[in-house]
């Protein structure tokens, strides 16, 4: 734990939250209740996260309308993102995970260490307060605010524009499935074009997943 202290650049006052945060809930169903799963850090992580992306980019960039600040914390805050600052962090090593979990590759689930990125927050917070969790949401997360701004970009406008080149093409985007608790549920969701797939995405909702089915449709069809 202290290798991953070294890495956030902070030092618990409290260890037990971080190995806490570090819990998974497959671990803490095997443990037959004597551990606490990370799931009530992650809700508290994933507000702070949000809360301290949102007032740094209103605060510094005031010309940017409420769309596109939306766009921005949404690149900045999903789970591709956080999945890299897992990476960064070696955050996997620290997981404690059931037999099972372990097993299936849970080490390396984005899910998982996208989760487990925003339990860490919440702990350092319970345990620093908010300017602790600031410090590390801007050394791992904020130092991506140029990559965020620039993937503001509207995906599905620039589909629709791409497939409107030739006549009579049709898109469609459907809800293929949703999992997660209420708080954090994840939407999957597929594009098709004059019925035939041609991209699929999943986000924290339906705008955002069916945005990444269309980035990778453009991808896909070369736009």
């Amino acid at each position: 734990m202290t290798t991953l202290e070294e890495k956030l650049g902070y030092t618990f006052q409290n260890p037990a939250l971080l190995e806490n945060a570090l819990t998974h809930s497959s671990c803490a169903n095997e443990s037959r209740g004597k551990l606490q799963s990370n799931e009530r850090l992650e809700f508290l992580g994933d507000s702070i996260l949000g809360m301290v992306v949102a007032d740094h980019l209103y605060r510094n960039h005031p010309d940017l309308p409420e769309g596109e600040l939306t766009r921005t914390r949404a690149a900045l805050v999903c789970e591709e993102s956080l999945v890299e600052v897992a990476a960064e962090l070696q955050l996997g090593e620290y997981l404690r995970l059931g037999k099972g979990e372990e097993a299936g590759g849970g080490r390396h689930r984005p899910s998982i260490q996208a989760d487990a990125v925003e339990a860490v927050l919440a702990a350092v917070y319970l345990d620093g307060g908010i300017g602790s969790a600031r410090k590390i949401i801007q050394r791992y997360i904020l130092c991506r605010e140029v990559e965020g701004l620039n993937s503001t970009r509207d995906y599905k406008t620039a589909l629709q524009e791409l497939v409107q080149r030739e006549s009579g093409q049709v898109l469609k985007y459907r809800l293929t499935g949703e999992e997660g608790p209420d708080h954090d549920k994840r939407f999957f969701v597929e594009v098709d074009l004059n019925g035939a797939t041609v991209g699929a995405g999943k986000g924290h909702s339906k705008k955002e997943a069916e945005q990444m089915a269309a980035k990778a449709a453009i991808a896909k069809l070369g736009g």
